[in-house]
């Protein structure tokens, strides 16, 4: 307890002057009377020694004294039950204090200062920094950390998991933005870079070898519960965390990402370096950067490779979303190459689809040709993708369909009609439409396209180009005519006319 310079006064002349006893000082004052001791040991008074009165805790110390250095983990709760057992009759809470107070504890470990020559080593760890919702999925938003462990340059990117392949791109990024890499790179015991461990015996993940071996490093895991080896990159995520990331703004990953790269070239390099206080971060990396080691000509293959298997749609299941597939490969076994933005889909060695990537949950990435191919295939399948793409451009469509069932409109047509508005309207001023159409009880086509009529006429838009075709001539080729024949033709007519005249 701190206690004013007054107060200190207040203490020595109640002593000195008016000889109050140390209880007396303390009751007066409202103070411990460790506090009085205190001041009075600094005035050059010998501590006064208190006599200490017996506890009913005392008979049972031998008892516990000897159980706590047999057991020095055991609890205080097990320890109060076995002393109850043995005739103790007080409660828990001072029987708890007690033990605190006897409990053996442990020499505190004195740690050493490692120091790392230039270009010699980097440290490489995970952060969690929360969650990112994307579309109807929550995914972790993962920081990968690398930092050199000389010049203190940090390399930072986010990531929306810890899995392998994130763990590889963190590190050819790294490579990359500092145009090299230290001859070691010390980690945690992670699942990405040791499997098993035992003693010093050591057990890689064998992808990590494979970085290893193409960029010609060593890597080398801490000791267990040691964390003050690589404490420089723990420090750099708590740094990260309060420096970085707290009250930062971002719409999407990549912005993300883009703002730390700025942070790690700008206000990151700029600070001082720990090693030598007389470069700033950015110095002395500049002096490192000629001891790395220098890149290989090709950077590390980090693409996702995983096999799927194809049931009866045309579609695969990868990453938590649907992506479309020839109908000619349902049924079989197929394999994805996968990167941040593409998702390629091969048959062996053949690939059959590529789609951008997505992070949601639930979607349906589909290619047009896809689809189209299998609805010449299976006509009978026409009305159910239709109902489909209906349910894609509103969420109203199956009450509508349902409502105009109960009302003994043909589905068929209904289906037909209300793709026929979609075609020449839009998606978004068709929602509109089916949703207006339910408020008013008219879930009939007619309704719909007099809706999205009135909407047009109310935004004074002309109204579509519409071109109806039957349906004998829906699929009749055109053979290409010959020029010629038009030149002779207009030869032959203007002979004609000269003969007319």
């Amino acid at each position: 307890m701190t206690i004013d310079k007054e107060t200190e006064a207040k203490i020595l002349r109640y002593h000195f002057v008016e000889q109050w006893r140390v209880g007396t000082i303390a009751t007066q004052l409202g103070i411990h009377h460790g506090v009085v001791d205190r001041v009075l040991s600094q005035a050059g008074l010998p501590k006064v020694e208190r006599s200490v009165r017996s506890s009913i805790i005392d008979p049972y110390l031998p008892f516990i004294i000897k159980t706590l250095s047999e057991f020095p983990t055991l609890t205080a709760v097990r320890l109060y039950e076995m002393a109850k057992q043995r005739g103790y009759p007080g409660g828990p809470s001072q029987f708890r204090q007690r033990i605190s107070q006897l409990r053996p504890r442990k020499q505190p470990e004195a740690y050493l200062r490692l120091k790392t020559l230039p270009g010699e080593q980097s440290q490489i760890d995970w952060g969690h920094f929360g969650h990112l919702q994307i579309g109807q999925v929550k995914r972790p938003l993962m920081a990968f950390v690398m930092v050199l462990s000389w010049s203190r340059q940090i390399f930072l990117r986010f990531y929306l998991n810890a899995q392998m392949e994130n763990f590889l791109r963190g590190h050819v990024a790294a490579f990359e933005a500092w145009n090299g890499l230290p001859k070691v790179l010390l980690y945690d015991n992670l699942k990405s870079a040791v499997l098993e461990r035992q003693g010093d015996a050591i057990r890689f993940h064998p992808t990590l070898l494979a970085l290893s071996a193409h960029y010609r490093f060593e890597p080398r895991p801490v000791a267990i519960a040691r964390g003050n080896e690589k404490g420089r990159v723990e420090r750099a995520i708590r740094y990260i965390r309060d420096n970085f990331f707290a009250g930062r703004r971002w719409q999407t990953l990549e912005e993300l990402n883009a703002q730390a790269d700025d942070w790690c070239q700008g206000v990151s390099a700029d600070r001082r370096c720990p090693e030598n206080n007389d470069l700033s971060v950015k110095e002395a990396f500049l002096q490192e950067q000629p001891c790395l080691i220098s890149l290989p000509d090709n950077p590390f293959d980090t693409r996702e490779r995983v096999e799927v298997r194809a049931r009866k749609t045309p579609y695969i299941r990868f990453d938590l979303n649907d992506y479309s597939i020839p109908h000619q490969q349902v049924q079989k076994t197929l394999s994805v190459n996968a990167d941040l933005n593409s998702v390629r889909i091969l048959d062996g060695d053949e690939l059959i689809a590529e789609h951008p990537r997505h992070f949601g949950k639930g979607e349906q990435i589909e290619c047009e040709a896809h689809i189209n191919a299998l609805w010449l295939a299976k006509t009978h399948a026409k009305l159910h993708r239709g109902q489909d793409r209906l349910s894609q451009a509103s969420a109203h469509i199956p009450e509508l369909l349902q409502q105009a069932i109960e009302r003994g409109h043909v589905l068929k047509t209904t289906v037909r009609l209300l793709n026929e508005c979609l075609d020449h309207y839009g998606r978004d001023e068709f929602h509109h439409a089916i949703e207006e159409a339910i408020k008013q009880q008219s879930p009939y086509p007619q309704a719909v396209q007099q809706i999205l009529e009135r909407r047009r006429d109310e935004k004074h838009q002309p109204p579509p180009i519409t071109v109806a075709l039957p349906d004998k001539v829906k699929h009749v080729t055109v053979k290409t005519a010959n020029v010629a024949d038009y030149d002779a033709l207009y030869s032959a007519r203007e002979g004609e006319g000269e003969e007319n005249e």
